[in-house]
């Protein structure tokens, strides 16, 4: 049979979607990973690589998330945007920058061991698979990172914060950059159960092979440096496009998403007395 396309949703970023959930592997609470303890993905070299080549290819789900807490610690609004357009480009744009990178020589990382070595010291994705197959090892997993980078959330938290103290909200206010859907690990299938695995992993440790990233730039260089490129847009542009939204938001005192809908709302039902002056 042929393989079935992905299907497109308009509005959304044109990724297949299905691969955020493979057959076998199951999603943490905290949606930063998904993990399976299949047997043929710790056993065949082949099989590894074909799963970390297509999970390689989506990115990760990086957040911006606005807290206000009063002082009795009681949440007064919880602010949520997707920042995923901005790792994506459009269809029709040129600017994908991702890449896959492997550990390379010199370099502290997870290579095999129950903590950070030096060795060994092998050159791609296929040569890493065997190893970890041929490990044999009862507790170890091999880690593929999705990673974001060049995003410059310092100055967007700056400019969040600046923005939500214009509201003359007194508590305290907390922005962060949660990334979610980040890792995907294959485990070692389990012996006897989980519960047995998880006494030896005490004793033993778990031999890690955390050697590749899935790189998804925001730009192609630190915010700030000469002839920056982002892959969608820069930083402070982001910021003024949103801006009324999310002061609406934290003024209604939201607990969820801001999305496109709250900036159409903005654009086509202006609310003067709301709007911000954009800072300098």
């Amino acid at each position: 049979a042929e393989p079935q396309q992905p299907l497109s949703y308009p509005g959304l970023p044109q990724l297949d979607y299905r691969l955020y959930s493979p057959p076998t592997f199951i999603l943490s609470d905290d949606k930063t990973e998904v993990k399976s303890y299949e047997k043929p993905l710790s056993t065949y070299p082949s099989a590894l690589v074909s799963l970390i080549q297509s999970v390689a290819s989506i990115p990760p789900k990086p957040h911006v998330r606005i807290t206000g807490k009063n002082s009795d610690g009681d949440l007064d609004f919880d602010v949520k945007m997707n920042a995923m357009n901005l790792i994506v480009p459009d269809t029709d744009r040129k600017g994908k920058m991702n890449y896959v990178r492997i550990i390379g020589p010199g370099e502290e990382g997870f290579r095999g061991d129950t903590k950070e070595t030096l060795s060994p010291d092998l050159r791609d994705l296929e040569s890493w698979a065997r190893t970890y197959c041929e490990d044999s090892s009862s507790i170890k997993q091999f880690v593929l990172e999705r990673t974001v980078i060049n995003w410059d959330t310092s100055y967007l938290e700056g400019r969040l914060l600046s923005l939500v103290n214009s509201t003359a909200y007194r508590g305290h206010v907390t922005v962060s950059f949660p990334i979610t859907h980040s890792k995907v690990v294959v485990h070692s299938p389990d012996k006897v159960n989980r519960f047995f695995s998880s006494v030896t992993k005490v004793f033993t440790g778990t031999k890690k092979y955390e050697v590749i990233k899935s790189v998804w730039p925001y730009a192609d260089v630190p915010r700030g440096e000469l002839r920056r490129r982002c892959a969608v847009q820069e930083e402070e542009v982001w910021f003024n496009a949103w801006r009324d939204a999310i002061r609406h938001a934290v003024l209604c005192r939201r607990k969820g998403w801001v999305t496109s809908e709250d900036r159409l709302e903005f654009l086509m039902e202006p609310k003067p007395a709301e709007q911000g002056k954009p800072s300098a």
